[in-house]
């Protein structure tokens, strides 16, 4: 064991409290300290942020870490802190004030390590504070690296902003890619975009020996989940289990069921609160409630090592996405359950989401000019202009369907002609229209108005440049207004076209990324538009063949996915378990073949569909099947199998 690792394990001990590493982690954590990339492909529970922090607390100067939710980096730096290392997080959360005295600390050396969202790294005041002469960066960890990729199921356009972050810095810092899924395509896609150079690469194996993974295809799934609960002692244990559901109604329905059927519960979807979410989170992480009901926006970043089951009352998109919401059992090597509940509606729901997700091109370029319309801009106009976007009145007044319409803009946004930004409760920002010289030309501004400019000067640099956080109350506590004369003076100005602001509110808005066009004009490239479709309806596909296929291993299938072809039935998953049981479950390509010839012997003509049996693959059936055709053992005519005649 080298020095380097030595002192790691030293951290690890002092920190985390773990004796030694887990499975990969020491080859990644060696490579980053000897100065190299990484990329680091590790399964939910892995540990994989073990392996950006300790090499973080070993190096010299600051690791910025790259992290997509403001949940997930308010969760780690809080952990970190209370272990006794110096964190923080730059995201809008914060206030103006309270952002600029982060910075301030860190550029005195406070913090080994910062958390920021990729959107971040462009703006002028963090680049300020990355270029400045005191700052020394020595490792950029990219988490949830999945989502540089257009093939990963959480694309984020913003990150695809790093490597211009890294190429304005003075030096090359060590870079290290982390996610817990990843496809082949997604793996390119992640050492490409970010340029990882010579990196070592990690990928610790998928396969989970202690999650049972079964699917059930009941007639009411309500019922079963019920059953279910009540056959693992939901109803009298202390275990921890959640459940996953497509849409908020879901949620509050099957919570609320749960809740009257004697279960401890609590939900969690985007339609709650920033506090009701986090008091709810925290009610389930520390054991208060038992029972999470959920959609997928309780996913990244959660750790509870001791949740014993999670089910799926619907098909999520992915496989990708699955594994990894199925990865939340059994995080402490204890034995788990993942059960997905399927019915045959399921299918057809999924199937819509290929229209829904990839909306017909003359659709889309018909949003795009009904938001022209929306917002009155002129042919020609419209460049850079950022509006607050309300998605329900859209759709009321033009006529279009929400889903689809947000599936619009997000390819319009891929295409490079809009930005679409759905964060939520954004700070305060605003962006000077005209220059400083033609702001002070302007003589007709009411006395209240200049007193407000003025001390938005004093408090805020970058305001002709780009846009800018604001905090109002501090630009009232400064200017002796009030903090409503404040909001209503900014709107004023607004109007006036003085300067655009945008205030604190929870509403996502558009960027024109280029000047208003004619729709016929708009082109969607391949990889935006076709390509995507295409391996999105691969995905569908995967992830309804593993509900609906009953003859293959539930974990081979899932490792198969990820690209390990090697791997060998799990021996505990609900077909194993089948096939274990039945006498046919080890029988040889003879004692199939004999099988065969018996059922045919009765002289009858037997469709291909019959030819099943228990315990026996219908891919090595078929495959014997064509050989004995082959070899005219036996014959098929219209799709009915036969004997030949003596």
């Amino acid at each position: 064991m080298s020095k380097a690792i030595k002192e790691a394990e030293k951290i690890l001990k002092q920190y985390y409290g773990y004796d030694h590493f887990r499975e990969g982690q020491i080859p990644v954590i060696e490579a980053v300290l000897e100065g190299g990339d990484v990329l680091g492909i590790m399964p939910t529970g892995a540990g994989k942020s073990v392996c950006y922090q300790v090499p973080a607390l070993m190096m010299k100067g600051i690791t910025i870490v790259i992290s997509p939710l403001i949940s997930l980096m308010k969760d780690q730096v809080g952990t970190l802190n209370q272990m006794g290392v110096h964190a923080a997080f730059l995201n809008s959360s914060l206030t103006s004030g309270q952002y600029y005295k982060a910075l301030q600390l860190a550029k005195q050396g406070r913090y080994k390590i910062i958390y920021v969202a990729p959107e971040r790294l462009e703006t002028e005041s963090f680049l300020d504070f990355a270029l400045s002469e005191q700052v020394q960066i020595s490792f950029v960890a990219v988490d949830e690296a999945h989502c540089v990729s257009q093939w990963g199921q959480d694309f984020r356009p913003g990150y695809l902003k790093i490597l211009d972050f890294l190429d304005r810095l003075s030096y090359r810092p060590v870079v290290g890619a982390y996610t817990a899924t990843a496809t082949a395509e997604v793996r390119e896609d992640i050492l490409d975009i970010l340029r990882l150079q010579n990196p070592y690469v990690e990928t610790t194996g998928f396969d989970r020996g202690n999650l049972f993974f079964a699917v059930k295809k009941p007639v009411d799934k309500y019922k079963e989940l019920v059953s279910y609960l009540k056959e693992k002692g939901y109803d009298t244990s202390d275990d921890s289990g959640i459940i996953y559901c497509l849409t908020r109604k879901s949620v509050e329905q099957v919570s609320f069921d749960l809740r009257n059927e004697g279960f401890s519960v609590t939900r969690y979807h985007a339609g709650l609160s920033d506090e009701e979410r986090k008091e709810n989170q925290e009610n389930f992480i520390y054991g208060k409630r038992q029972i999470m009901v959920a959609t997928n926006a309780f996913g990244m970043g959660i750790d509870k090592p001791d949740v014993r089951l999670v089910i799926h009352l619907d098909l999520p998109d992915s496989i990708e996405a699955y594994f990894q919401e199925a990865g939340r059992a059994g995080r402490d090597g204890a034995q788990a359950y993942a059960v997905l509940l399927y019915q045959r509606h399921d299918r057809t729901r999924l199937m819509k989401r290929i229209p829904d997700t990839f909306p017909d091109k003359d659709a889309i370029r018909e949003v795009y000019e009904h938001i022209c319309y929306y917002y009155q801009m002129a042919m020609g106009d419209g460049y850079n202009v950022t509006r607050e976007f309300d998605l329900d009145e859209f759709c009321r007044n033009f006529k279009h369907f929400p889903v689809q319409t947000d599936s619009a803009l997000h390819l319009l946004e891929r295409a490079g002609y809009i930005e679409y930004t759905e964060e939520q409760d954004n700070a305060s920002r605003i962006h000077f229209l005209l220059r400083r010289d033609e702001l002070y030309r302007i003589h007709e501004l009411e006395a209240e108005q200049e007193q407000l400019i003025q001390w938005v000067l004093r408090s805020y640099g970058g305001v002709f440049s780009d846009y800018v956080f604001i905090d109002e109350r501090r630009i009232a506590t400064l200017s002796g207004l009030t903090t409503d004369q404040v909001y209503h003076g900014l709107l004023a100005l607004g109007r006036s076209r003085i300067l655009h602001y945008i205030p604190r509110k929870k509403t996502p808005y558009i960027t024109f990324s280029c000047k208003r066009i004619e729709k016929e004009r708009i082109v969607f490239p391949s990889s935006v538009y076709d390509e995507r479709k295409k391996n999105f309806k691969e995905r569908i596909e995967a992830m309804l063949y593993y509900a609906e296929e009953a003859d293959f291993c539930r974990s081979k299938v899932l490792l198969h996915y990820f690209g390990e072809k090697d791997a060998q039935p799990c021996e505990q998953c609900d077909v194993c378990r089948i096939r274990k049981s039945h006498p046919h479950a080890d029988a040889t390509d003879e004692q199939i073949t004999a099988l065969i010839l018996e059922t045919l012997k009765d002289g009858q003509k037997h469709n291909l569909s019959e030819m099943t049996f228990p315990g026996i693959s219908r891919e090595k059936t078929a495959q014997l099947l064509h050989q004995m055709i082959e070899e005219e053992t036996i014959r098929i005519q219209n799709g009915v199998l036969f004997l030949p005649r003596p």
